[in-house]
């Protein structure tokens, strides 16, 4: 496993600082992506910049390279990939944690069943999570989680929603190894209505030690009412930041 070809001896360092992206497709960032032609605009906000010295992504190749968006260009290939929090995220936290290194997991359309243990998502996500602590001799810090409108389709996904998180979130230490690992959960804000508030009901009560919950709703939707508009993701980003220095670093 090596640093991507582009970037430079001196950006070729250990990542110390690594989060975790997962989810569905809000987590890989739809931001600027048109919804009749599946386009991305291009359009990259300040908070989302480039920063060859400080943010990696790990890419699906296994490989470090200079994070930039779109993060899930090569995760949620399926699909097109705008804007996404993690950029803002690792802009907003860079300053208090140093080098950031972001390991992008989301895939749209993906119920929590899909996430289980054993699926392919959910050892797909542990493997990369590995692969980055042991590529970088850094540290797990944290995962960021924005996952839930597919649970909202139907009673009985909803129904068992509270079950299968928090199994996932008990698995995912279990498998990193690490029992208090930080979880910054974001309560969706959309999804189909005749469920959404009981999956959002699950996610605001959740009552796991070290899991922060971070509210979507609100945020601005793009005109299909379930993807964040690309100021949202960049809000989102900050919001998730600014929850991870608050309750996590103290």
């Amino acid at each position: 496993m090596e640093f991507s070809a582009s970037t430079h001896k001196n950006e070729a360092r250990p990542t110390k600082q690594i989060f975790i992206l997962s989810g569905q497709s809000n987590m890989a960032g739809r931001g600027g992506v048109d919804k009749h032609t599946k386009q991305w605009d291009g359009v990259v906000p300040p908070d989302c910049s480039a920063d060859s010295s400080s943010i990696f992504r790990l890419s699906s190749q296994l490989d470090w390279e200079v994070a930039r968006e779109p993060l899930h260009h090569d995760i949620d290939s399926k699909r097109t990939c705008g804007v996404g929090p993690g950029m803002s995220f690792a802009n907003a936290v860079k300053e208090r944690v140093g080098v950031v290194g972001l390991v992008p997991c989301a895939v749209a359309a993906t119920p929590i069943k899909e996430w289980a243990r054993g699926t392919h998502l959910y050892e797909s996500m542990v493997n990369r999570a590995k692969a980055a602590a042991a590529a970088s001799d850094g540290e797990l810090r944290a995962l960021l989680w924005y996952q839930g409108e597919k649970d909202t389709f139907s009673e009985q996904d909803a129904t068992s929603y509270k079950e299968n998180l928090e199994r996932f979130i008990q698995n995912v230490r279990e498998d990193l190894n690490l029992p208090c690992l930080p979880i910054i959960l974001v309560v969706i804000a959309s999804g189909n209505e005749k469920y959404l508030e009981k999956v959002r009901e699950v996610q605001k009560g959740i009552d796991l030690p070290n899991v922060v919950c971070v509210d979507a709703m609100g945020l601005p939707l793009q005109g299909d009412n379930i993807h964040l508009t690309t100021p949202a993701q960049v809000k989102l980003g900050r919001t998730l930041a600014q929850a991870y220095i608050t309750h996590i670093l103290g």
